[in-house]
């Protein structure tokens, strides 16, 4: 067993495992019990260890320790319409040039903002069953140029299961480069720092063949850490391009000083900023973290006079069943959008104005 799988064993699994770190009451022991009976709860040491536990409303602890709001009524279990674009279990194809593969259900930590929290996925090993069915379906539609291996967690899956993606998908020719999503570097780091080189070494073998783009997600400045950033260059050591995608959360980074500080950090890293999300309105998720269209305009405006030029190259964007909607800002009465991917090509690139309430989070139909 190497190192970072020992510390993975070791990761907090229930509110009882961490109270005494965090100066819980025994109502709010209580509460959050009720909320693991829906909701898994995994945090690792590490992170846990980011907390300010005098701070009842941290933002580290916001995104990893539950809170009673998950209850909150409203909501939908899949905000993109993720099944209606499954082609084989486990993969999807909803953008023209991208397929995405659900590699594994497992996370080293389960945030409390996830978008795929009431779904109950396939395990890596099931879906690595399919493999070569989405090779196949992969060869038949030569108008895919990547592949996006998510999750989950997509650094979560075994080195073996890695590897064999990366050999099964860098030999089509259709095939120019090759994404992982993971937030491992950011809540777990060590996955990547604890593991001997291997995953490393791998990464820098097939990035000879194919380019490796690696996609991780910081929140806050917090989670810029020694640890975090050990792990950022030895992906970058490897070949890999890193970038970031946050999510914009309330009572998290809805500040424009905490993000600019952020996207600045980031940044002087090597990682580069690449989206920042409308946060979904997922069941158990919309209530505690969403932050209104309108403010979330504004407030990344005002934070992008902060930044430096590479900092501010990101889009602010819903991920939208109809496709990724970039936020464009207020428009007098309305709000400016546009398409920057779209399902429907007709879509494709449009811009439009709608109407938006002070406190609309999220719309159905554009």
């Amino acid at each position: 067993m190497k190192e970072w799988q020992k510390k993975l064993s070791e990761c907090r699994r229930s509110i009882h495992e961490m109270k005494d770190l965090l100066n819980l009451t025994e109502e709010e022991i209580r509460r959050i019990a009720d909320i693991e009976e829906r909701y898994p709860v995994c945090v690792p040491d590490y992170y846990l260890g980011l907390i300010n536990p005098e701070d009842r409303n941290d933002p580290i602890r916001r995104m990893c320790v539950p809170d009673s709001m998950e209850f909150s009524e409203g909501g939908s279990p899949d905000t993109s319409g993720e099944a209606d674009n499954t082609v084989v279990q486990g993969m999807q194809h909803k953008y023209r040039q991208t397929a995405l593969i659900l590699s594994t259900n497992q996370c080293a930590m389960y945030c409390r903002h996830c978008f795929r929290k009431r779904l109950v996925g396939l395990s890596s090993e099931e879906i690595a069953e399919k493999l070569p069915e989405m090779v196949d379906y992969a060869r038949e539609h030569p108008e895919i140029t990547n592949v996006l291996i998510s999750g989950g967690d997509a650094f979560l899956c075994s080195n073996e299961m890695i590897k064999r993606y990366l050999e099964a998908f860098t030999s089509i020719p259709s095939i120019s480069f090759i994404r992982f999503g993971t937030r491992v570097p950011v809540t777990f780091p060590f996955r990547i720092t604890e593991d001997d080189g291997e995953l490393a070494g791998i990464l820098r073998e097939y990035g000879k063949r194919k380019h490796i783009i690696v996609v991780t997600q910081f929140n806050h400045p917090h989670e810029i850490t020694p640890e975090s950033l050990h792990a950022v260059d030895m992906l970058r050591g490897a070949g890999c391009t890193i970038r970031n995608q946050t999510v914009l959360l309330r009572g998290v980074n809805d500040d424009p000083e905490v993000l600019a500080d952020l996207m600045n950090g980031l940044t002087a890293a090597g990682v580069m900023p690449y989206y920042v999300f409308q946060c979904r309105p997922v069941e158990g998720v919309l209530s505690q973290f969403q932050v209104p269209l309108l403010r979330g305009s504004e407030l990344i405006e005002e934070a992008k006079a902060a930044m430096s030029g590479p900092a501010k190259a990101f889009r602010y964007a819903m991920s939208h069943p109809t496709g990724k909607i970039e936020i464009l800002g207020r428009d007098g009465d309305s709000m400016l959008f546009r398409y920057h991917q779209a399902k429907d090509g007709r879509d494709r690139g449009r811009i439009f104005h709608r109407p938006v309430s002070e406190t609309e989070c999220w719309f159905d139909e554009p």
